[in-house]
């Protein structure tokens, strides 16, 4: 919902080209270079080609413009066990690969703003967003792991290619420094919330890149938290008609709708 992509083809190979809006070119150059590191490391993501200048986005028409190397595999759908392991077994394995990288303009964790103006489309979403971040705070985020964030770790977002085994993760349209359980929280959080997801967590804790007690302590708040971010995004999406990768505004308003059902009270999502 943040970018327009496009497959672009020539014989048999294949690449994806991913438009952003102009202000998102810093992000995308970031999430980019991220990319490159996965790769890099041997988890296919999406690594950019570069320019014939050696850029790694180029502008059109004012337009920032990356072309990406094509990943090969299916996207999952998360609702089988088996998806659920590949879900966290790769993504266990991309943190583990990420450990001890920086990326210049990587942003730090969290893009929350309590003030904003956006959070009046619905009276219930100023308090219930403020609420997620105060209980987040409490967790005392210092003492929890940290590093670079996937940020959005849906299910179509892993693609595992059954002929060779590899699984690739796609979609780095931006590098943010933060917890690894809020990239956790958000995989559980597509899957149907925590205890739909105890495959994907125990593949996950495989990598030992985040500890069992520091799951059980603070997954629950920061899938809240990811709610919390839900919100906000859609709201900000209502509040400026923003129809991004979607054919009109009932998206926007289930997306919202959605983060209203969880924060509401329930401890799980429908």
């Amino acid at each position: 919902m943040a970018s327009v992509d496009h497959v672009v083809s020539v014989g048999d190979e294949r690449w994806v080209a991913k438009a952003v809006a102009p202000g998102s070119r810093r992000p995308l150059m970031a999430g980019l270079t991220v990319a490159g590191h996965v790769t890099a490391a041997g988890v296919p993501a999406g690594a950019p080609v570069t320019t014939r200048q050696g850029e790694i986005v180029a502008d059109v028409d004012g337009i920032p413009l990356a072309l990406l190397r094509w990943v090969d595999g299916e996207e999952l759908a998360g609702r089988t066990p088996e998806d659920q392991r590949v879900m966290g077994r790769t993504h266990g394995r991309v943190h583990r690969m990420l450990r001890g990288v920086s990326v210049a303009h990587a942003e730090r964790f969290h893009w929350l703003d309590l003030q904003a103006a956006h959070l009046v489309v619905r009276p219930w979403i100023r308090p219930s967003v403020a609420a997620a971040v105060a209980a987040y705070e409490a967790l005392n985020p210092s003492t929890l792991t940290w590093g670079l964030l996937h940020t959005d770790p849906a299910p179509e977002a892993f693609r595992p290619d059954r002929p060779t085994g590899a699984c690739g993760l796609i979609d780095w349209s931006v590098a943010v420094e933060g917890p690894l359980l809020y990239d956790l929280a958000s995989a559980a959080m597509y899957v149907g919330g925590p205890r739909h997801a105890e495959g994907l967590i125990e593949a996950y804790l495989t990598s030992r890149t985040v500890t069992r007690a520091e799951v059980e302590h603070g997954l629950s708040t920061m899938l809240r938290f990811r709610w919390a971010v839900q919100a906000d995004y859609f709201a900000r999406r209502l509040a400026v008609g923003d129809l991004t990768g979607i054919s009109g505004d009932e998206e926007n308003e289930k997306g919202l709708e959605d983060a209203r059902r969880w924060l509401g009270g329930s401890a799980e999502p429908g």
